[in-house]
């Protein structure tokens, strides 16, 4: 019966989707008798708790005394934004915890279910252990890794172009247009290279669909993107935006903020936006950024949309640079999909 009620919080927990922001998603059921008394789930970024929505959506308290909470992330035993969920619990009367995944943010980091235990009150974990992880999969990079999880995405033509040379190059079509803005709000940062921008002129943003915009990272080492103030970055404060140069700039938008990077390398881009509380990175290129992230090692995951057109000549190549390579990078969890006239490759990193 465990693993039936832990389902039911997970699907509960998917209502917060695109909504917890740097929170994870977050499910729980409450059961007595082996009847569900109340559901919740973490809906949105500043909003109760799982486990707190869960109990104050029971219609007759009484009955919490004695219950079992089935929640798919252990308990928090600090204050945040919210009260401790593990205060709450007690509070409630709820004998027996049952959880799918210890949380590994060192806030709570099993001081949650130490608590609790300690209360005298019974725990069970592990129960849907990798349903419950997969609800949350850039949030349990970031803690256990110590950097944002990082995926190289691409738009290819057949034979292996992103654009001809030094111009802006539509490869796919509307439809793969939406489908990928809409990826886009599945990630916290969007990152390009100066070139992307000096060329494009992207406003670099996602569909809308997540509670707090996209943040726009910009690696431009020389500082060439300050002599375009007219570019869309500046003129478009509807998402923040990171640019990393070691180049002084004053009398910026307010939503514009460079950092300074005087030692240019991916390992320390990273550690930057880690700090920057930043778990997941959507990375767009161009060509020399994205063999970077490749030499280095610090990505996790490629996509590229490879689209029925050719470029051919001196056209841009996806991933270029003039570094000498001497090995063939085998992948993993390979998958292929059809949208509009474009097919969405993704493979994961060996690890």
């Amino acid at each position: 019966m465990d693993n039936y009620y832990m389902s039911q919080a997970i699907a509960e927990a998917k209502k917060g989707f695109r909504q917890t922001y740097t929170n994870p998603l977050v499910g729980a059921v409450i059961v007595k008798d082996n009847h569900v008394i109340a559901r919740g789930a973490h809906l949105q970024y500043g909003y109760e708790h799982a486990e707190k929505n869960a109990i104050l959506h029971c219609q007759t308290p009484e009955e919490l005394v004695d219950s079992t909470l089935y929640v798919t992330l252990e308990p928090c035993h600090h204050r945040g934004k919210q009260p401790p969920c593990t205060q709450a619990i007690l509070a409630a009367g709820i004998k027996k915890v049952v959880v799918g995944q210890l949380d590994p943010n060192p806030l709570v980091a099993g001081k949650g279910l130490a608590f609790l235990k300690e209360e005298g009150i019974e725990v069970v974990t592990g129960v849907l252990e990798e349903e419950a992880r997969g609800l949350n999969p850039h949030y349990n990079f970031y803690y256990e890794n110590q950097r944002p999880y990082v995926v190289l995405k691409q738009a290819v033509s057949l034979d292996g172009k992103i654009a001809v040379l030094g111009k802006r190059t539509a490869l796919t079509d509307a439809e793969t247009n939406r489908f990928v803005h809409d990826e886009r709000d599945d990630y916290q940062a969007i990152l390009v290279g100066a070139d992307t921008v000096l060329i494009d002129n992207p406003r670099l943003l996602g569909a809308g669909t997540s509670l707090y915009p996209i943040v726009r990272v910009i690696l431009d080492e020389a500082g060439r993107v300050f002599e375009r103030q007219d570019l869309q970055i500046f003129t478009d404060d509807s998402a923040p935006i990171l640019i990393f140069s070691n180049h002084k700039v004053t009398d910026l938008p307010s939503h514009v903020k460079v950092i300074d990077l005087p030692e240019f390398s991916i390992a320390n881009i990273l550690r930057v936006l880690y700090d920057e509380k930043i778990q997941s990175v959507y990375v767009e290129g161009g060509a020399a950024v994205h063999d970077a992230f490749l030499d280095s090692g610090l990505w996790d995951e490629i996509i590229s949309y490879v689209t029925p057109k050719l470029i051919g000549g001196n056209g841009k190549a996806a991933m270029s640079s003039f570094r000498l390579v001497e090995e063939v990078l085998e992948l993993q969890d390979f998958s292929c999909q059809k949208i509009g006239n474009t097919i969405r490759l993704s493979a994961k990193r060996r690890t």
